[in-house]
């Protein structure tokens, strides 16, 4: 294969994802440092990256979606699931369920008390508002001005009104913003969308600043490798098409590659665990036994409740006249159905009185079916999807082996703890809970999944490995740590620890997952590293 020399370059960003976006925008608005973006998907051109219901497209399609799967989990009774990953530029904010959260005040000090300085609920909020451009007025919670819009569901529906009014009856309250350090309560979920127009970090940020002539993305691409003279990384080799090509950096080399495929980077660069890169037949650069490990996940259970005498989605979608309706909405006033998230009411509470913030989250959404990309069910129902936002399981993502497009090992461990076990069952009673509070009682809600006739611990916690799934919110795979945490990947400025010129900004990052959907978070990680970035260059051209 011959090997072309691309350039030089202050900075290359290994993924054009959630965060490789951000960073992006960040480190090339000074025009005199040059900038490359490898991004392996492609460009954004395709009607359902755009159109908010596209997800069901989107999502187990090859042409935006990586198309990863699990290993079989002992946890969910030995199955394997699908584990989708944006494969665009924009990443997986280009085909998530665009709920923006940044999850509780409490999760960010945490990270702040395991020794990552800064990282605070304090030090984190500045950036989230810095980048965020909400439809609500200005107040102390929220900006206006920024490059990542945030506005509310163009759409409600009865069903969710009574489900929030019996969330209410068992004592889980209405609030009105999920985004203020504290989410317990129920509301309708904040959206990244414009004008019912689902709002990527690409459209936020990347594809505004790509005439910068300083800023190159080149898509399409597999970058095989971080190089490394040493102990320094220098550049990336990667290959398009039947070429190969070695970019030079001359400031460093940022991985954003995301939570799956960042540790596999780093493996494929001689950088992780000495016995499992001997067994792959990578040379060893660099020991750091924590690559890979610590993969947290939120793992949803979906409970399914037929009801009567209501509107779902399940019905208006099964009549090809109604799907017909729908798009002439949407066409004529962005409104409608296809401007819908995947789920468009949140409920946040504690699965027990022992839990000292919410701990578990809904996610409601007006219709069932089996998984994403299926028709949905016959019979009209709402899904009460729940998860655990704060597991005890630790899994792992690994490379396969030294071939750079073989698909990484995930094994993400779920319900491999008994608190994990407690909380799913506590889920599932709490759900049927509320779906026998008297506000829905005119709708005659009856158990579709697990099923009624479930009742005991044990019998629940096979019921969730038999319905859970995950929620797409993988993280953790080259955590941030102190300097006396042996399992830490990376330092408070998500440098790369014992490495030059190596970083890694993205969900891999996170510490421990946060307590909502992880999209925002990832991205404030990428604005509050790109100043860091820029200030450790300042700092070094001053020595």
């Amino acid at each position: 294969m011959t090997q072309n020399e691309t350039g030089r370059f202050d900075y290359i960003i290994v993924g054009a994802g959630s965060a490789g976006c951000v960073l992006a925008n960040r480190l090339s608005a000074d025009p005199s440092k040059r900038v490359l973006v490898l991004e392996a998907g492609g460009r954004d051109n395709w009607i359902w990256f755009h159109i908010p219901v596209g997800y069901l497209f989107a999502i187990g399609n090859p042409r935006a979606d990586w198309m990863f799967r699990t290993e079989e989990q002992a946890g969910l009774n030995g199955r394997s699931l699908a584990y989708p990953r944006g494969k665009v530029i924009g990443g997986s904010s280009a085909i998530n369920a665009m709920i923006y959260m940044r999850g509780q005040a409490a999760d960010y000090d945490r990270w702040r008390q395991a020794g990552l300085p800064g990282w605070g609920w304090d030090g984190v909020l500045p950036y989230f508002l810095k980048m965020e451009d909400h439809a609500r007025p200005m107040n102390a919670s929220h900006r206006s001005g920024g490059e990542w819009r945030v506005d509310f569901p163009r759409m409600r529906w009865d069903l969710l009104d009574a489900v929030q009014d019996a969330a209410e009856r068992v004592g889980i309250p209405k609030v009105d913003d999920f985004n203020t350090g504290d989410n317990e309560g129920s509301s309708y979920f904040q959206v990244n969308q414009k004008n019912g127009r689902r709002w990527s970090a690409a459209r936020g940020f990347l594809k505004p600043v790509l005439n910068r002539p300083n800023l190159h993305l080149e898509t399409g691409v597999r970058v095989e490798r971080v190089v490394m003279e040493g102990r320094r990384a220098v550049g990336v080799l990667y290959t398009k098409g039947s070429e190969q090509f070695f970019a030079r950096a001359d400031g460093e080399v940022v991985l954003s590659a995301g939570a799956v495929c960042s540790p596999q980077l780093l493996e494929l660069s001689g950088i992780g665990q000495p016995e499992r890169l001997r067994d792959l037949g990578i040379p060893l650069v660099h020991a750091l036994p924590g690559v890979g490990e610590n993969l947290q996940d939120h793992l949803q259970l979906r409970p399914i409740f037929k009801v009567s005498g209501v509107r779902t989605l399940n019905d208006d979608y099964r009549k090809l006249w109604m799907r017909g309706l729908m798009a002439l909405e949407y066409a004529l006033f962005r409104k409608g159905p296809l401007t819908m998230a995947p789920s468009q009411l949140g409920l946040f509470t504690r699965s027990s009185p022992e839990q000292a913030t919410a701990n578990v989250q809904f996610h409601i959404q007006p219709l069932s079916l089996d998984k994403f990309g299926d028709m949905p069910h016959p019979f009209p129902a709402f899904t009460a999807s729940v998860c655990n936002l704060r597991p005890t399981s630790r899994g792992s993502i690994h490379a396969r082996s030294g071939d750079p497009r073989s698909a990484p090992m995930i094994h993400p461990n779920y319900l491999s703890t008994e608190e994990d076990r407690r909380v799913a069952v506590d889920s599932i009673r709490l759900a049927r809970k509320i779906a026998n509070a008297a506000p829905l009682a005119r709708f005659h809600p009856e158990e579709f999944r697990p099923g009624a006739h479930l009742t005991t611990d044990g019998e629940l916690v096979a019921a969730a490995g038999d319905i859970g799934t995950t929620i797409f919110h993988p993280v953790g795979t080259a955590k941030m740590g102190s300097d006396d945490d042996p399992t830490a990947v990376l330092d408070a400025r998500l440098r790369v620890r014992g490495v030059e010129g190596l970083r890694v900004v993205d969900a891999s990052a996170m510490p421990s997952i946060t307590s909502g959907n992880t999209n925002s978070p990832t991205m404030m990680i990428a604005e509050k590293g790109a100043e860091m970035i820029l200030a450790d260059a300042k700092s070094a051209s001053r020595a």
